[in-house]
């Protein structure tokens, strides 16, 4: 992934490359670490930690999942640092529709998942989960079906878990519940590609998430004529700037998504979507609602199904309350100093 480090950073909108490049001190000067605790296990997680800090534009987050080396994570604190420290650009649109985003449960527990997502007229349900079978998949998504009715749209994603063979037989398992698309089946470019090619029949969309997040060349996607969309997240890609720059080179439809992130990030990604050209489809934005409480109060969660766009300021108070222990902020803070060690150089 490129990073865009302190000359970039100093070019937009006119702000100077020192101001717009922070010393180390000033980052760890006003950083805060916490842990917030999810209502349902997601992504493998039960408790969300993100570091947040504040700069002379507002409060920024770098929450980078604890797996990704120091090289993946620089990009989120690259996006943090933009975040911080420089005006957002101009928005087109002041409102943002979100889907509900509804986690490998049991069927049974999906009504009660929806019922967090005030208002949502859309689902991101995901599948694929390890330890579980397509037949899991399949209940949990008719149980959305059920439970939105036939207007409600429904969207799913399996992280990239499934080999083409199994991604095919998965998109006709599912095909019966009415796919507005199918995110990141397969891992490779290779593979959604070919699945793209095997299923375009059958008029579901391909999006791709981690093969545009996660790769060197975020673009190679889109060359390979291997997706229908985009799904991209801000901090990942390096902040909103980049975002848009991907998602204007690669000409494509973008949704844009959070990486499970505090109200405070996923303010930021409001931002993006915001400042997209088109934005033809919801955005999976409305997470907060998987957490039992937040560092903003109110929680950036949706109001019939849409966020409002703007930045947010942290509660001092749920700051304190959520702090995570002595050993996971020294953890935390050692991650800023090693990712803004590789920025730098």
């Amino acid at each position: 992934m490129t990073h865009r480090c302190s000359a970039e950073l100093g070019q937009d909108e006119g702000v100077s490359s020192a101001a717009a490049w922070p010393d180390l001190a000033e980052i760890l000067d006003t950083a805060h670490v916490v842990a917030l605790p999810l209502a349902t296990r997601f992504r493998g997680i039960d408790v969300r930690e993100a570091l947040l800090f504040e700069g002379p534009e507002g409060w920024a987050e770098f929450s980078p999942f604890t797996e990704y080396d120091d090289a993946e994570a620089s990009s989120w604190l690259a996006a943090a640092i933009e975040d911080s420290r420089m005006p957002r650009p101009a928005a087109r649109r002041e409102v943002i529709g979100v889907n509900a985003t509804v986690p490998a449960v049991a069927a049974a527990s999906v009504p009660s998942v929806l019922a967090r997502f005030d208002g949502c007229r859309t689902a991101k349900v995901k599948v694929a989960e390890p330890g579980q079978v397509l037949a899991d998949d399949v209940a949990r998504v008719r149980a959305v079906r059920e439970a939105m009715g036939p207007e409600g749209r429904i969207r799913v994603d399996a992280n990239g878990a499934w080999n083409v063979d199994e991604a095919e037989h998965a998109v006709h398992a599912l095909a019966e519940f009415d796919l507005e698309y199918v995110e990141q089946p397969c891992a490779s470019v290779e593979e959604l590609a070919e699945l793209r090619r095997r299923v375009k029949y059958m008029g579901i969309p391909i999006a791709a998430d981690e093969s545009v997040r996660k790769a060197a060349d975020p673009l190679a996607v889109a060359r390979a004529g291997a997706a229908d969309l985009l799904v991209i997240k801000a901090q990942p890609l390096g902040g909103v700037r980049r975002a848009l720059e991907i998602v204007q080179e690669a000409g494509l439809p973008a949704i844009v998504s959070s990486a499970l992130d505090t109200s405070v990030g996923l303010s930021m990604g409001v931002a993006l979507a915001a400042a997209l050209p088109e934005l033809d489809y919801d955005c999976g934005l409305g997470t907060a609602s998987l957490f039992t409480s937040d560092v903003v109060d109110p929680p950036l969660t949706p109001r019939t199904g849409l966020l409002t766009v703007g930045r947010v300021t942290p509660d001092p108070a749920l700051l304190a309350e959520h702090a995570a222990s002595v050993a996971r902020r020294q953890w935390w803070l050692d991650r800023v100093r090693r990712c803004y060690a590789v920025l730098r150089g």
